[in-house]
């Protein structure tokens, strides 16, 4: 009898260390990630690191987390540009603690307009893959603002807007020139012709057809 209640208990504990392991694996992966507390940023002309703290510095460092938090998912947004048109390049790297998360190459005088790029492999060992996106149009002044040597007269404003993914700077030879617009009407006069003898050509049938329907009903 008392091995019997022995075992009971044995059973018992199993049972409630069992539950208590799972409630510890559950509320772990509920748990939310930690909030980046920092940016260590490096690229050209920049002797050495420059950390801003999110403590420190809150606005700052907002923006730049703004520059990059959307980058941390997704396939990208655009094609990876010619390397004479992307200037100089910054990365970003965003710190939890001590521990590097992530890590971006922004380039903000690219030719066309602000462009970030993602490696695949992360510092904490993620491989969300490797994908380029078009970057905030703030991202001069942001990085103006940590210290980059940047000219201010590429600067928009830091509060102006755009946003990653979309909007972007259009540059001037993006824009047609006189013999594109010329045949681009042309076009537009082709199949407005087209669109024109279609129509005549279902007028015409339609017209046939309740002539001959007219007759046989006589």
């Amino acid at each position: 009898m008392a091995g019997e209640v022995s075992r009971r208990l044995v059973g018992v504990a199993t049972l409630l260390i069992a539950a208590t392991s799972w409630l510890g694996i559950a509320g772990a992966a509920q748990a939310k990630p930690a909030r980046p507390t920092s940016v260590v940023i490096t690229g050209k002309g920049l002797p050495a690191p420059i950390t801003i703290r999110a403590q420190g510095r809150p606005e700052l460092f907002a923006a730049l987390i703004d520059q990059v938090g959307f980058m941390k998912t997704g396939g990208g947004n655009t094609s990876g540009p010619k390397a004479a048109d992307l200037g100089p390049k910054y990365t970003i790297v965003v710190h939890v603690g001590d521990a590097a998360q992530q890590s971006y190459d922004l380039y903000p005088l690219a030719k066309g307009g602000p462009r970030a790029f993602r490696p695949a492999k992360q510092p904490d060992k993620s491989r969300p893959g490797a994908a380029w996106f078009f970057g905030r149009l703030t991202m001069a002044e942001a990085l103006l603002a940590a210290g980059a040597p940047l000219p201010e007269q590429n600067i928009t404003t830091l509060h102006g807007g755009g946003v990653g993914g979309g909007e972007r700077v259009i540059p001037d030879d993006a824009i047609g020139t006189g013999k594109d617009v010329d045949r681009l009407l042309g076009e537009l006069r082709q199949l407005m012709l087209l669109n024109g003898a279609v129509l005549l050509s279902i007028t015409v049938g339609l017209a046939g057809i309740a002539l001959l329907v007219r007759r046989r009903t006589r």
